[in-house]
């Protein structure tokens, strides 16, 4: 058995993380265990993709049914994104004080009864209220598998796996748009909703059976039976076990809460990691939320604009996969700054070259991979910047204070279209908070490893 040091390091072998002790192994082997982890979180984050992106996907037809006007149907997405942004701010800090596992549990339930809410919606007002509550679980969610995942990742790979965890999103998000351009048409939008709701719902016994309590988590907080329930996954993740749980360190008490992102050295890392969010998130989500609704005002037909936002998540999942790669041999900040760059280019092109159905959905993939790559890029960074009594709750308040650019994108969006403004100038416009947010990642110092 191995025990701790004062130091809080194994004495046959040293923990490593980007700043912390940790119970993650410091070399490259992957236990069975481990993969398990950041596959259901992955999952996960397919489903989150396919609730966020399957309103866009059913915009047009909703818009029809209800003859609900640009500036309505941005509050509707907006609702959403209002939602994530409490769950981030609100609900997400408390996994580190409860644990990763059951905020996930917690989130997905709140989720799948809001999901079956919207499909029976009767009205604009009870739609909006539905996606509000499913943007809650939604935000929550998304903090507490980010944390997760970096905690059981070994140290070589979490970059690329906290960066691989968002590529899941994404992928659910294609694989919906797929199905609704076939099935839209047939069974109605409020079919398609309640296709998503039951699909939550089942996730759930899965999650309750197969995924574990974070190492990370018992170690710092230490809750009843924290010794017992680490040893277990430590076995199952090839490392030594313990005979004691660590001391724990004064200056934790100071880590936990906001408090603990404001404090040793992070507030400016913090305050800069807020407004990258900020302003990449309101870029992002004008794009994911009305790029079917754009392409058709770009003159293709229905079908296509839905294949369009299709192809733009395969493109985000090229880039978020890419990035994380990326990260585990150069410079995080300086491939973010690079991407979203690219993404200002792309999405200027898009909206002032007149180009063939091809060359459309070809910007549409790049506008994915650039746009949504580079942000995604900000988890494994919230990741490497706060130590594991805090990690829930910096990734939580990193992505719930994005959120306020989340809100206001789809909103603006839907005024701009709404005042017949050009496509050249809308996509303009939102060309420059995604270079902000670049420059503001590029600014951010990271803690030493050790």
């Amino acid at each position: 058995m191995a025990s701790y040091s004062p130091a809080g390091t194994v004495s046959v072998r040293p923990y490593v993380t980007v700043n912390n002790p940790s119970p993650a192994p410091s070399d490259a082997n992957w236990s069975a265990r481990q993969i398990l982890v950041v596959a259901i979180c992955f999952i996960l984050n397919m489903l989150d993709g396919m609730d966020v992106l399957i309103l866009s996907y059913v915009a047009p037809a909703l818009s029809t049914d209800w003859q609900v006007s640009p500036e309505r149907l941005g509050v509707v997405f907006s609702a959403g994104l209002a939602g994530m942004a409490a769950g981030g701010l609100i609900i997400a800090p408390m996994a580190d004080k409860f644990g990763r596992r059951k905020l996930i549990l917690a989130s997905l339930i709140m989720m799948s009864v809001a999901m079956f809410g919207s499909a029976i919606a009767a009205s604009i007002t009870e739609l909006i209220l539905s996606r509000f509550i499913v943007g809650i679980g939604i935000g929550s969610v998304l903090a507490s598998m980010a944390a997760l995942t970096a905690e059981y990742a070994p140290a070589k790979h979490r970059t690329f796996a906290v960066g691989f965890l968002q590529a899941g999103y994404p992928v659910g998000a294609t694989i919906t748009g797929f199905v609704v351009a076939s099935l839209l048409p047939v069974h109605g939008w409020q079919a398609m909703l309640l296709g998503a709701a039951i699909l939550c719902a089942i996730s759930i016994p899965f999650v309750w059976m197969l995924l574990p309590e974070s190492i990370d988590f018992l170690l710092t907080r230490q809750p009843k039976g924290a010794l017992e329930k680490a040893n277990r996954l430590l076995r199952a993740t090839g490392q030594p076990q313990m005979d004691a749980l660590p001391p724990k360190k004064v200056h934790e008490a100071q880590n936990v809460g906001v408090r603990g992102l404001l404090s040793e050295g992070r507030a400016t890392g913090t305050l800069l990691l807020w407004m990258a969010t900020i302003f990449g998130f309101m870029t992002l989500y004008f794009v994911i939320s009305w790029i079917p609704k754009l392409a058709v005002e770009a003159g293709l037909p229905a079908k296509d604009a839905i294949y369009a936002g299709a192809i733009y998540n395969i493109g985000a999942f090229v880039g978020i996969t890419l990035i994380g790669l990326g990260g585990t041999r150069f410079d995080l900040r300086k491939l973010i700054l690079g991407y979203m760059s690219a993404a200002a280019a792309t999405l200027i092109i898009f909206g002032s070259v007149a180009m063939p159905l091809v060359a459309t959905l070809g910007t549409a993939f790049l506008i994915g991979m650039f746009v949504q790559g580079g942000f995604n890029g900000c988890y494994p960074l919230a990741a490497s910047l706060y130590p594991p009594e805090a990690r829930g709750t910096g990734i939580g308040w990193a992505m719930g204070m994005g959120r306020i650019g989340a809100v206001i994108g789809p909103m603006l969006g839907g005024f701009l279209l709404a005042a017949k403004v050009s496509l050249a100038l809308i996509f303009g416009i939102f060309a420059v908070p995604i270079l902000l947010s670049g420059i503001c990642v590029m600014l951010i110092r990271l803690p030493k490893a050790g």
